[in-house]
């Protein structure tokens, strides 16, 4: 394990916002995750939801004619991320779970600040509705960046009055854009290879405009949470945001949402995309399909 921490190290060099310009991380992701493969047999067909690049991501076990969908956004601090850099764990999903993955390109900083991201988060949901697809056989997820942008959706769509999908799943979730005040922002800063406080500040940055800060979905961790679809939480507990996490299931729980909370032993910041190579993420994963097929199978 010791050399997928070595790897990783390396790679938080070359995604640090300090060192690097958002045009280089993107370039240098892209060019990593093209050297992944996707289980035998995953089908990917592009398609456009309403203005947004995205991706259909089938495994082979998905029957066919399948309406179950699984919408997912991708992670990356609001500034990276697209459907290359996450085929390989929509693969991995789409055949934990037998159902068929979208995954959207929504809007990136700095170019486009909040709420483009949001917006186009409800816009992908709405579309699948649109589309003739039961809200009843739609569970969103996401991880990171977009693990936080999965629970600002169930928020947004909750207080719009729409039929909320039938759950939700978020992996190592960005849950508070604004305050940072997790302790675990300190107790893990010298476990977390991945990600720091001052990195999570200026992704932040990037997204929010300061005439913004005050917007209370930017926090959802601190926004009622009644009412909710189930929940799954995965985290590493060496994660700078594990307390996004834990908090957010108790609050979620405290607010009457069923929610599962997964916290991994000595897993680091969206340890799933190692699946190939870690039996742990390869679990947690098993473990996402398992979520799925329980609450739309």
């Amino acid at each position: 394990m010791s050399f997928i921490r070595d790897y990783l190290i390396v790679m938080k060099e070359k995604f640090d916002l300090e060192k690097n310009t958002v045009e280089q991380i993107r370039r240098e992701w892209t060019a990593v995750a093209s050297k992944a493969e996707l289980p035998s047999g995953t089908t990917v067909d592009k398609v456009m939801v309403n203005n947004l690049l995205a991706e259909w991501v089938m495994a082979a076990n998905v029957p066919a004619g399948n309406e179950q969908v699984i919408l997912y956004f991708h992670g990356g601090g609001f500034y990276s991320g697209s459907c290359d850099t996450y085929r390989a764990l929509a693969a991995s999903i789409s055949a934990a779970s037998a159902v068929r993955v979208l995954v959207v390109e929504y809007r990136l900083a700095p170019e486009h600040k909040y709420p483009s991201a949001n917006d186009d988060a409800i816009s992908a949901y709405r579309w699948l509705i649109e589309s003739g697809i039961s809200p009843k056989n739609i569970v969103i997820g996401g991880d990171s960046a977009g693990g936080g942008l999965t629970l600002m959706t169930l928020l947004s769509l909750r207080d719009a009055g729409y039929q909320l999908p039938a759950a939700a799943f978020m992996l190592s979730p960005w849950a508070d854009l604004i305050n940072f005040d997790g302790e675990s922002y300190a107790s893990r800063a010298a476990l977390d290879p991945l990600c720091s406080l001052s990195g999570c500040k200026l992704s932040a940055d990037y997204y929010i405009e300061t005439s913004a800060i005050k917007s209370p979905i930017l926090s959802p961790i601190n926004q009622n949470l009644g009412g909710l679809s189930s929940l799954l939480i995965q985290v590493g507990d060496h994660e700078v945001l594990l307390d996004d996490s834990t908090r957010l299931a108790a609050r979620a729980q405290e607010a009457g949402v069923d929610v599962t909370l997964e916290v991994w032993d000595n897993m680091w910041h969206v340890f799933h995309v190692f699946a190939a190579i870690v039996p742990e993420a390869q679990q947690a994963i098993n473990n996402i399909g398992k979520f799925v097929q329980k609450h739309v199978g």
